[in-house]
């Protein structure tokens, strides 16, 4: 046990610190990615947090396999630079009794990957999605900045002047949006008002911003006739229930309405769902023997044949799960031969590091 719990540790710590790094980097290019659209108006800073932290598992489902691979590999090095992996196999400890103590928490580590694989990462992805598609959908006080026009999505631009003290409020509102009039021609609708408010309808989930004391405008480029439209309180409807969503993205849906459909598209994001805890223990048997270096070598030696290894793993599982979405590769045959392919490669390294006296 005193060996289980020090080998078992140098793994973890190791693939903590990887994942550390990776997860900054990952993270960081995705918050300056949002960031960037919230400077733009596109989604109000109030909301970065929460699809930071709804992005969290998809980030990890791909970082722990990587990580926990490059753990072995730079765990087991370093014992190997020390000797201490040559003392416990003079003291009995055999190859196979090794490869069992990385397999265990290889296990723990494919189990946090399918956790986020088949429910995390879809929950946490659906979320955002939803919440994306509404800010884009509807004018958001927190995304409404005073005195400048900001563009909402789907040919909508708006301004305000200011705000009242609570902030409930917009006083004198221009929007202007693309619209079609009732003979399906396109038309561009310009509305002016010396105030505004956001409200919901509680039937129908959709939400509206009511003017008022205001004029609408129905104009075209270049045709000298125009509408005009005064009114005292006039609705303009912002969005519909962002609930429901298109069904038909796999990559959106539960686990559950995978299986329930049975499409190309929903088995390949099946598999690739599955695929993920399973590569886990797959590159548990090629980082065993891959680990193994001389002093000459250093702890680094076979880290890039390794991660062009991983690199090919995971290249191939995205084109085959391409491919049977697009109906060319067979559901049942799938991703299984990938990963048959890559036990194959792991277990004739592990003989032959045996053979060649790897003890």
């Amino acid at each position: 046990m005193i060996i289980f719990r020090y080998l078992t540790r140098e793994i973890l710590q190791t693939m903590a610190a990887v994942a550390g790094v990776l997860l900054l980097v990952i993270m960081g290019s995705r918050f300056i990615r949002y960031f960037t659209n919230a400077a733009d108006g596109e989604i109000p800073v109030s909301i970065l947090g929460t699809l930071m932290l709804f992005h969290l598992p998809g980030f990890l489902e791909l970082i722990l396999p990587l990580s926990f691979f490059l753990g072995i590999l730079l765990a087991y090095g370093q014992l190997y630079l020390n000797s201490e992996i040559t003392v416990l196999v003079a003291c009995g400890m055999s190859p196979n009794r090794l490869l069992k103590i990385s397999l265990l928490p290889a296990a723990l580590v494919a189990v946090m990957v399918g956790v986020c694989s088949l429910w995390l990462t879809p929950a946490g992805a659906e979320h955002n999605e939803t919440l994306i598609e509404e800010q884009k959908s509807r004018l958001d006080f927190g995304a409404l900045a005073p005195g400048r026009f900001q563009d909402f999505g789907n040919g909508r631009t708006a301004y305000t002047e200011s705000f009242n003290d609570d902030q409930t409020r917009m006083q004198e509102v221009f929007i202007s949006e693309r619209q079609r009039r009732s003979d399906g021609t396109p038309g561009n609708v310009v509305t002016r008002a010396a105030e505004g408010y956001q409200t919901r309808d509680e039937e129908t989930g959709s939400r509206f911003l009511v003017l008022s004391d205001g004029l609408r405008y129905s104009v075209d480029p270049g045709n000298p006739i125009a509408e005009r439209l005064a009114f005292e309180t006039y609705a303009v409807r912002l969005s519909t229930d962002s609930t429901s969503r298109a069904a038909e993205d796999p990559e959106l849906s539960s686990t559950r309405e995978l299986l329930a459909s049975g499409t190309p598209p929903a088995m390949a994001q099946l598999q690739w769902r599955v695929s993920m805890p399973l590569m886990v223990l797959v590159l548990t048997l090629i980082a065993q023997p891959l680990s193994k270096v001389n002093p000459r070598q250093g702890r680094f030696g076979k880290l890039l044949p390794a991660i062009f290894l991983h690199i090919a793993y995971l290249s191939l599982l995205l084109t085959a799960k391409d491919a049977i979405a697009q109906g060319s590769l067979p559901v049942n045959v799938g991703m299984w031969p990938i990963h048959l392919t890559f036990l194959i490669i792991g277990l004739w390294l592990l003989r032959r590091s045996r053979l060649a006296g790897v003890k």
